[in-house]
């Protein structure tokens, strides 16, 4: 007596919030199972970090405009003497216009005061502003910084988006290779229990000389190679079993592992996907919204302000800077003012030649043509990925709704061809070949269904709207 094969698969302990509980066996979601992913996988933590360096990148830019309070105090005694005691305080603003505004107090007093160090006795206030009139007018580092943060964090969402793209494609593909696997498996074991059946039946009907003995050998052999299949489709689950345990994590810490209960959706409530028209016009868009495309989009603005800011640096240095003074009456600040108290000072410089700056620009509008370049070669292959994907989808569709209908027709055939069998008017050889058509046909059927599922990941993750679907 053939003993019942026996197998084992990686025991994989899951908390999912949705399972479909049968009696026997809990079915996991396809969608799910994505969530799950989604939500857990140490991938998906990385993507939420890269959105916080972006927030933390801004901050970080912005902090280059903040107040800056600021005191400066110098002494000098010898020989017992204050040769002198100077006090300096104040306040800068910097300004997004360029303008950075300051306002301070001075103190000075001693027996060798430098004359341009000497105050009234009750110091004296300083507010102006300077302004660079050239270089840094229009635009300067600090102000070209906070723009490229402010791209970056854009570039960083859209990072962000690629992660969970690339993260659900693979397991999503993870997860219809264990359906083909399992379904594959129950399928080669169906038949194996046919095979078994019916060499037995062959067996007592030979002793009976209702059929040849000769029939006993071909019902082994079928049951044989039928043994051999199902122990490769064993394989092929174990192995497809283990790869879905990588994509199951809980918190991004802690590696789970898959029930041996649990199977993938079942195969006769699967419905074959087919091309959806938001998605015809989501690829009319898909060079603005794909995540790949906006990040070279993003680099393409970060380098043409850094294209502008080096023809800022062609300009010379020339900083104008005005302060109004005034002494304090009391504690009143403005009751002395005098517009004809102030100081004020200009500063030039520029190099002769501007070798540096030149090379610099030159560098940077080289880079701006590169990338402009890039973008055009990027735009063309995910226009063409994401066509040949919705191809793929509609194909697919077409081929796994012929497939229905021609299993149930390899079905027909197979049941006549018993009834044939068992009035005496077919063989063994025949029965086998229509059992083996049928299932061929079932096994096609659930690698298209996979293809086919397959595809329309293909398609949300050719347009970069992947991570939206979860």
């Amino acid at each position: 007596m053939i003993q019942t094969l026996k197998y084992q698969v990686l025991i994989i302990v899951l908390s999912l919030g949705t399972l479909v509980v049968g009696q026997t066996a809990a079915t996991l979601n396809f969608n799910d199972f994505m969530k799950q992913v989604k939500k857990n996988h140490p991938l998906a933590m990385q993507a939420e970090i890269q959105l916080e360096e972006g927030d933390a990148y801004l901050q970080k830019s912005r902090g280059m405009f903040d107040p800056k309070a600021y005191y400066e105090m110098s002494q000098k005694y010898f020989e017992d003497k204050e040769y002198y005691h100077l006090n300096n305080s104040g306040l800068k603003i910097p300004t997004w216009f360029g303008v950075e505004l300051e306002g301070g107090y001075q103190l000075n007093d001693g027996l060798f005061l430098n004359p341009q160090n000497s105050l009234p006795n009750a110091g004296l206030w300083h507010a102006g502003a300077s302004i660079n009139l050239g270089k840094g007018l229009f635009i300067d580092e600090r102000r070209a910084e906070l723009k490229k943060a402010k791209l970056f964090l854009k570039s960083s969402e859209a990072e962000r988006q690629n992660l969970y793209n690339e993260l659900l494609y693979n397991a999503g593909k993870a997860y219809w290779d264990w359906f083909t696997a399992f379904h594959t498996m129950k399928t080669y074991e169906e038949a194996l229990r046919l095979a078994i059946e019916r060499l037995e039946a062959v067996k007592q009907n030979a002793l009976f000389g209702d059929v040849p003995a000769i029939d006993t050998v071909e019902a082994g052999i079928q049951l044989q190679n039928r043994q051999v299949s199902y122990e490769l489709s064993i394989l092929s689950y174990k192995n497809s079993s283990a790869y879905l345990a990588v994509f199951l994590w809980d918190k991004g810490i802690v590696p789970l592992e898959l029930d041996e209960n649990l199977q993938p959706e079942i195969l006769e409530n699967m419905q074959s996907l087919t091309v959806a028209n938001e998605v015809l016009l989501q690829l009319d868009s898909v060079a603005f919204t794909h995540p790949e495309l906006v990040q070279y989009n993003v680099k393409l603005q970060q380098l043409e302000l850094e294209t502008r800011l080096k023809k800022e640096m062609l300009k010379p240095m020339l900083n104008l800077k005005y302060n109004a003074l005034a002494e304090p009456v009391g504690n009143d600040v403005f009751s002395n003012y005098n517009s004809n108290n102030y100081h004020w000072g200009v500063a030039f410089s520029m190099p002769l030649f501007l070798r540096k700056e030149r090379g610099e620009l030159n560098l940077a509008q080289l880079k701006l043509q590169e990338t402009t370049l890039d973008i055009a070669i990027k735009r063309a292959g995910v226009n063409f990925k994401a066509q040949a994907a919705i191809n793929e989808l509609a194909t697919t569709f077409n081929q796994t709704n012929i497939y229905l209908r021609t299993v149930k027709d390899y079905e027909l055939l197979l049941n006549g061809e018993k009834q044939k069998f068992a009035a005496g008017e077919s063989s063994l050889f025949m029965v086998n070949a229509r059992e083996t058509g049928f299932i061929s046909t079932q096994l096609k059927l659930i690698e298209l269904m996979a293809k086919n599922q397959k595809a329309q990941l293909a398609v949300d993750f050719a347009i970069g709207q992947l991570y939206q679907k979860f």
